[in-house]
């Protein structure tokens, strides 16, 4: 993982950076603004280009809390959305530092909320799972706690979560590697007991969850935080399985890659085959199995390079 921004100066030059690019156009990403339980947050929704509706996806982008934009995934959402027909939500959560934890949770929960109440009304299904990538991985965890303790884990079937982010405290030894990083001090510098699971999911009670699909590159610096991760879902009795790719450092399912392609086409089938029914459809083309996104192909196809590991999780469910 590359080293983030190492105070607020260099915090606000990287996303004026971003802000800089320019994104492609002809998103097809839709604007609302959804609410649940007194809460209001913006997302993009993109609608499959199928005659039938499996389910609803909530996607939680990445960004170290900081940066990044639930747009910048239309493209990626409307791939995965026609691969699965399925509806992708892509929250709009809220950055720090200015606004610190406990904004993007909130925002990420109020998003799932919506799903649960409306899904069925707005898009004729009751199927839904959540995902993330990178920090979006550790809301996705901790959106998924907060289901549960409200007790609605049940109604979520799946959760992907992509090189995530899951002991901001330090003190494991995953969370160790990677304490120093000035994202974290810009998203809970106020907090003192950083252990909490809403901040740092590690810790968490998991009993009860849905089935957990890990994604990792073995190169990236968050690989033990990943496997300690597994680790403690196994031991509360979730079914997990941890992809570890080989050659692979953080975010590498956003580069333009075979070895990224093989990982899209594992979660697409991951979800097709295991949540929302039926495999997948196929569209995502060959800009999918380059890795530009999420295209067709079968679960063999995370097996494909030499090092790929499919961990056994002491405990766990099926792989």
């Amino acid at each position: 993982m590359e080293r983030g921004p190492a105070n607020l100066a260099e915090l606000r030059e990287t996303r004026e950076r971003h802000a800089a690019r320019v994104l492609p156009p002809g998103g097809r990403g839709v604007e609302r603004v959804v609410e649940a339980a007194g809460r209001s947050v913006p997302v993009r929704v993109t609608v499959p280009r199928t005659d039938e509706i499996r389910g609803a996806y909530l996607d939680i982008h990445g960004g170290g809390f900081y940066l990044g934009s639930a747009r910048a995934g239309d493209a990626r959402n409307a791939e995965l959305a026609d691969a699965l027909g399925v509806v992708v939500v892509s929250v709009e959560y809220r950055l720090a530092p200015e606004n610190p934890w406990p904004a993007a949770p909130d925002d990420c929960e109020t998003a799932a909320l919506w799903l649960v109440e409306r899904a069925e009304e707005l898009f004729g299904t009751t199927v839904l799972a959540v995902g993330g990538f990178s920090a979006g991985s550790n809301l996705a965890a901790a959106t998924m706690l907060r289901m549960r303790d409200r007790g609605l884990a049940d109604r979520f079937a799946g959760v992907v979560l992509q090189f995530g982010a899951y002991d901001l405290s330090g003190l494991s030894a995953g969370g160790k590697l990677y304490a120093d990083e000035f994202f974290i001090e810009a998203y809970v510098g106020e907090v003192a007991d950083r252990t909490d699971p809403d901040i740092s999911p590690l810790y968490g009670d998991f009993g009860g969850l849905p089935p957990v699909l890990l994604v990792v590159g073995r190169l990236d610096v968050l690989l033990e935080d990943n496997r300690a991760l597994a680790a403690r879902l196994a031991a509360a009795g979730c079914e997990v399985s941890i992809r570890v790719y080989p050659d692979s450092g953080h975010g590498f399912t956003n580069a333009p890659t075979a070895m990224a392609g093989a990982a899209l086409r594992g979660i697409e089938s991951w979800l097709g085959e295991g949540v929302f029914g039926g495999g997948a459809l196929g569209g995502g083309g060959e800009e999918g199995a380059e890795g530009r996104g999420y295209g067709g192909g079968a679960v063999e196809g995370v097996a494909e390079f030499s090092g790929m590991a499919v961990e056994k999780v002491p405990g766990g469910g099926s792989q």
